[in-house]
């Protein structure tokens, strides 16, 4: 299973990478900012993209848009990943579509399990 992982935090994202590559045992991908997503993510096959809601422009919810809008990754699923669990924000985020919401902090032990069921590849 490969998955793309975007957050502009470098300590969280190391932490993701340890979670899904090491634990997990997936192919993992990372970018510290949505700058370039359409593209790495059209070349990448990727199973899924976890992608953080709270960055510098192009936020998390912007780069959703620009992946529906190209035909090469508008179908790859996307969890967004926040520290906001508020329900404005969750419910905000649901109406993207029916993209999948993880709030952190997460189990880093179990955070590949649970993506492998979120994705449907249990």
């Amino acid at each position: 299973m490969k998955i793309l992982v975007i957050d502009d935090d470098a300590d969280l994202r190391v932490l993701l990478t340890l979670a899904l590559k090491d634990i997990g045992k997936m192919d993992v991908e990372t970018l510290g900012s949505g700058a370039g997503i359409v593209k790495i993510a059209a070349e990448g096959d990727f199973d899924g993209i976890l992608l953080d809601v709270m960055m510098p422009s192009p936020t998390g919810p912007e780069c959703l848009e620009m992946l529906r809008q190209d035909e090469r990754t508008k179908d790859i699923p996307v969890i967004f990943l926040t520290a906001q669990g508020g329900d404005e924000v969750l419910s905000n985020l649901a109406k993207l579509s029916s993209y999948i919401v993880l709030t952190k902090p997460f189990d880093p032990m179990t955070l590949a399990d649970n993506l492998r069921v979120l994705l449907n590849k249990d």
